[in-house]
């Protein structure tokens, strides 16, 4: 979760995380276009509800996108303790490409909240490179993952992966690629 949510009971956290939720698909779907009526109503609060947690449009896309920052670099460590390291490289670049692709779809509403002087994006790089990084390392000291490889690398990668089969129908082709990027950061002895 985003921000400081300790002191909200548990109802309100759980309103904010519903409203947070909504919003990352509303805005995705419907980018500046998307209405705070619309979101609240189908997180099933009311409009004030809304505005007590996120009092401009743009606090709450700005929260909405460092929720789904938060969310794909935290489940780093959350596949590390389900799956071997190298099968948590693969999910996670799954997960990461489909965050990449929902971060897509919010361009023209986040290009809003920048001008308005936030910045959603402060920190984020550093949160996915800590996240490449966690499950880097895991591989490598494993044996099954280079240890020479660049975290950042990784990332831009997987962008660059998205830039060429955004494009509907795309995603199978995605895969594959993600496969192809995937094996080359294999640890290959010898």
């Amino acid at each position: 979760m985003t921000g400081n949510t300790r002191g909200l009971r548990a109802d309100a956290r759980r309103n904010r995380q519903r409203l947070l939720d909504v919003a990352v698909r509303a805005f995705s779907e419907r980018g500046t276009d998307a209405s705070l009526e619309a979101i609240a109503k189908e997180a099933g609060v009311g409009i004030g509800t809304l505005y007590r947690h996120f009092p401009t449009r743009e606090v709450l896309l700005e929260a909405a996108y460092r929720n789904e920052v938060a969310r794909v670099c935290d489940s780093a460590t959350e596949l590390l303790a389900e799956f071997p390291p190298d099968k948590a490289m693969r999910l996670w670049m799954d997960q990461f490409f489909d965050y990449l692709a929902t971060k897509q779809g919010m361009a023209d509403a986040l290009r809003a909240v920048i001008s308005s002087g936030a910045d959603p994006f402060a920190e984020s790089l550093d949160r996915i490179s800590t996240a490449i990084s966690t499950l880097l390392d895991a591989g490598a000291e494993a044996g099954v993952l280079r240890s020479d490889v660049d975290p950042l690398d990784v990332g831009f990668a997987l962008g660059g992966v998205l830039l060429i089969t955004s494009d509907k129908g795309l995603r199978d082709r995605a895969g594959r690629m993600l496969d192809l990027l995937f094996d080359g950061l294999r640890y290959h002895p010898g």
